[in-house]
């Protein structure tokens, strides 16, 4: 199955089981582009938050227009932070960013339950590096993308390249089939 891709200078459609990594700056205005790739043909959509709470998101899906009736929440921060946590139907929470195992698991439940076409956006790959280490990390990582391909999923993976040294980025990079660069001016530049 096949999903179109509403962003510059990337090819207008990509298959189901394609992960794409987003390199972008520490301050590079990612939220564009995130909500440009859950805004569009997809039956459900899962946004894995290590860096913005739940209520963060669900005001940034709400600014940029995204249906918010097809949106899962995994908030990774709320819990470790000890911030007050309204569960929903459509938000879950894992105990801490470097919660890796809770993470793997939520995105499994949500393939598993949903049907159609299904978009994952991971905000940040960088956060849970942090929070975790690049090695677990990218391990993480590698399994996200092996439930992609499993289910025909799409997923959006944010990357900070400027935070992480260059054999982590490369190594990250190597993982994905579709690389979009977003530089500070907010030029972008798809690499498939």
């Amino acid at each position: 199955m096949d999903y179109d891709l509403a962003i510059e200078d990337a090819p207008e459609t990509i298959p189901g089981g394609t992960g794409v990594l987003l390199i972008h700056p520490s301050t590079g205005e990612t939220d564009r582009i995130d909500t440009d790739f859950l805004k569009i043909d997809a039956d459900r959509i899962l946004v894995i938050s290590t860096r913005t709470t739940a209520r963060e998101v669900q005001q940034k899906l709400e600014y940029y227009d995204v249906d918010e009736t097809k949106a899962d929440i995994l908030d990774t921060l709320s819990v470790e932070r000890g911030y007050s946590r309204r569960s929903s139907e459509h938000v879950s929470y894992v105990s801490a960013p470097d919660d890796l195992e809770g993470i793997v698991e939520t995105t499994r439940r949500f393939l598993e339950t949903h049907d159609g076409k299904r978009r994952i956006s991971l905000d940040s790959v960088t956060e849970l590096a942090y929070y975790a280490d690049d090695e677990r990390a990218l391990e993480t990582v590698e399994e996200l993308l092996a439930l992609l391909e499993e289910y025909d999923a799409v997923g959006l993976f944010h990357l900070s390249e400027e935070v992480h040294d260059e054999a982590d980025v490369e190594a990250f990079k190597s993982l994905f089939n579709g690389i979009i660069y977003l530089d500070a001016d907010g030029s972008v530049e798809g690499d498939f």
